[in-house]
């Protein structure tokens, strides 16, 4: 999901709609109707906005899994330096399908990429064959992932 144009998307972000934002945030599934009873709208009210808000990229609902279960037995966070422009390399970094997280940052490394394999042989080929040969990329370190110890999504609205 890329971030959304907050100065555009100011208007959307009511304190009705963060309410609805919230509920969600809890429960991605919970009914349309149960969220119009705790907000105080109509379920089409309901969903209305969550489709405005998807559609501007405010957010997303999304089933969140647990990558182990599912197959992917590595995932990593790879830090980048890079040469030149960061956004070509970002665009690029962002079309890799194990590719699930890109960020522009400051301080040691350029861009975070998280990256989700089935093997360490799928990320090193992900890793050597495809991250480090794309124009631009200096240098990257890896950072497997040995624990999840916390991951969450309900951190609220402000």
């Amino acid at each position: 999901m890329r971030t959304g144009n907050p100065e555009k998307n100011h208007g959307l972000l009511d304190d009705v709609s963060k309410a609805i934002i919230e509920q969600l945030q809890v429960d991605g599934r919970r009914p349309y109707a149960a969220i119009g009873k705790a907000v105080g709208l109509s379920e089409a009210a309901v969903r209305q906005r969550v489709q405005r808000l998807t559609d501007a990229g405010i957010m997303q609902v999304v089933a969140v899994t647990d990558p182990l279960e599912l197959g992917f037995a590595r995932q990593a966070m790879i830090g980048i330096k890079v040469q030149g422009a960061l956004e070509p390399i970002a665009e690029a970094l962002a079309a890799m399908d194990e590719i699930e997280y890109v960020v522009i940052t400051a301080g040691s490394f350029d861009l975070l990429a998280e990256v989700l394999c089935e093997s360490d042989e799928h990320l090193l080929q992900v890793l050597s064959e495809r991250i480090r040969r794309i124009d631009g990329v200096q240098a990257t370190e890896t950072f497997v992932y040995l624990k999840l110890v916390k991951q969450t999504y309900s951190w609220g609205v402000r």
